[in-house]
């Protein structure tokens, strides 16, 4: 399948990806991730491994799209203003939060 990471097209294949990345030991997950195999990669690794290409170079989402178009299954995280906002009721508080003020409750 053909897809387009970092402005460069590529053609992966599920069985492609597979083979690049084993052997490769998994970096502890913080944030999105894609379960190749049994483990789960962050995504920004396994767009390194699949690209040849530096990790800042591409985004996440970019990845994570490829990946989920070929099969494997991908979690991603909530960011942390998300989060606080999915938490607030008042509609100014949320739009504080999500501007990056302090919260003052």
């Amino acid at each position: 399948m053909r897809c387009v990471i970092a402005r460069f097209p590529f053609e992966l294949t599920k069985g492609g990806v597979l083979e690049a990345m084993k052997g490769v030991k998994p970096e502890p997950v913080t944030g999105d991730s894609v379960i190749i195999g049994r483990r789960h990669y962050p995504v920004k690794q396994v767009g390194q491994v699949i690209t040849r290409q530096d990790r800042r170079d591409f985004s996440g989402g970019e990845v994570l799209r490829a990946m989920a178009q070929l099969g494997f299954t991908c979690r991603t995280v909530p960011h942390a203003a998300e989060a606080a906002a999915a938490k607030i009721v008042d509609p100014l508080q949320r739009a504080s939060a999500m501007l990056g003020a302090p919260l003052s409750i």
